[in-house]
């Protein structure tokens, strides 16, 4: 993320979504030991990788690489990975049976073991990232995979989020009660939204979360 970020300060304002992916992906790669290229093209779980929602005020386009989110004038998209949802429910089900078998909220809480249920299945998808979903991982992204929406030249109101949030809303404020309203109410994350993980104990989220509204 922080070399993304380094990249971005320092990219040609100009540049368009294909040459922001090409540029970098070569950044990232040069931050690679050429001793672990091998491994990393046989390993894409190994690989740094994160994603990214990017907007051009040149281009006026909104670039979604990876498992992110976006308003476009209170309109709802997003780019998740393809067994996100599958994985989701998969671990869902095994929570539900074992709470059935009398495990407790509070045991799975503390230790996820539905999530080890589907840990595998996860790092099997990560071997697929830039095949069948986009990431920014140093090598070349899956450009098929990154939308991309243009804008006219009218007002608009963007709102971009990582997938932190389960209901992504107008405001920051709304989003973070919509989320307090999910861990308090399903901190599992297996009824009222399906995720590959749960609020652990002692935290407030049950992924890395960040917002930004603006309008243009």
């Amino acid at each position: 993320m922080w070399l993304v970020c380094r990249y971005l300060r320092h990219a040609p304002r100009q540049m368009t979504c294909h040459e922001f992916l090409r540029g970098v992906t070569a950044y990232i790669r040069k931050h690679y030991k050429k001793s672990r290229l091998q491994r990393l093209i046989e390993h894409p779980e190994e690989r740094l990788t994160c994603s990214a929602v990017i907007y051009s005020r040149l281009q006026r386009q909104i670039w979604m690489i990876g498992d992110c989110q976006c308003l476009i004038d209170g309109q709802y998209f997003d780019n998740p990975k393809p067994e996100e949802a599958v994985y989701a429910a998969k671990r869902a089900q095994y929570a539900r049976q074992l709470l059935a078998e009398g495990v407790t909220q509070e045991e799975l809480l503390t230790h996820d073991t539905a999530r080890d249920y589907i840990l595998q299945d996860i790092v099997d998808s990560m071997k697929r990232q830039n095949v069948t979903f986009s990431v920014i991982d140093g090598f070349p992204i899956a450009e098929q995979h990154v939308p991309v929406f243009t804008l006219d030249f009218q007002p608009h109101e963007l709102v971009f989020a990582t997938d932190g949030y389960p209901f992504l809303c107008p405001t920051l404020a709304e989003s973070e009660r919509r989320l307090d309203e999910q861990r308090q109410n399903d901190p599992l994350n297996i009824n009222t939204f399906l995720a590959s993980k749960a609020f652990m104990k002692g935290q407030d989220s049950f992924d890395d979360r960040t917002y930004v509204r603006f309008k243009v």
